[in-house]
């Protein structure tokens, strides 16, 4: 498994793994591939990073799309981690998260915030992210739609 940045070739492979995951809107998709897009397309664009697992063959598996949080010090956001669901608890996710927080860490960053849906097809998302540290910080009530909260998760870096 390797883990590198996004390449131009790959959005259409990760644009499956996203619909596969059969959790993302058909909407959130489209976001997910403006920021793949942009990431690719703007060199000098500074909001989004992307990494890509490949495996030996360089075909992506996963990615995990990271960026500093507007108008803050040390916070960074985590927007999308996503890996084929044939590939679940092979620890490809992990591998990704990891390269994400080592990224974060680099740039001596003091906090990482991901949010996520509070609705059953999540569940999974939110154990991957408690059982790696990351603990709920808030939860809005109904703010996707009714009876899907908003829950935002965090974990704080020692910047010492």
């Amino acid at each position: 498994m390797t883990i590198r940045g996004l390449r131009t070739t790959d959005i259409a492979r990760l644009t499956d793994i996203l619909a596969a995951t059969e959790v993302f809107t058909h909407d959130e998709i489209i976001i997910a591939v403006e920021l793949m897009t942009a990431v690719v397309t703007d060199a000098q664009q500074k909001d989004y990073v992307i990494f890509v697992a490949a495996d030996d063959a360089q075909t992506p598996v996963g990615y995990i799309c990271i960026g500093p949080t507007p108008a803050t010090h040390g916070t960074y956001d985590l927007y999308w981690i996503a890996v084929d669901p044939t590939r679940y608890g092979t620890g490809d996710a992990l591998l990704l998260l990891r390269a994400g927080e080592a990224y974060i860490r680099e740039r001596n960053g003091a906090l990482i915030i991901v949010e996520t849906s509070s609705t059953a097809k999540y569940e999974r998302t939110r154990a991957f992210y408690m059982k790696y540290g990351y603990a709920e910080l808030a939860r809005i009530r109904e703010y996707y739609r009714p009876g899907d909260d908003l829950i935002v998760y965090g974990k704080y870096f020692s910047t010492t």
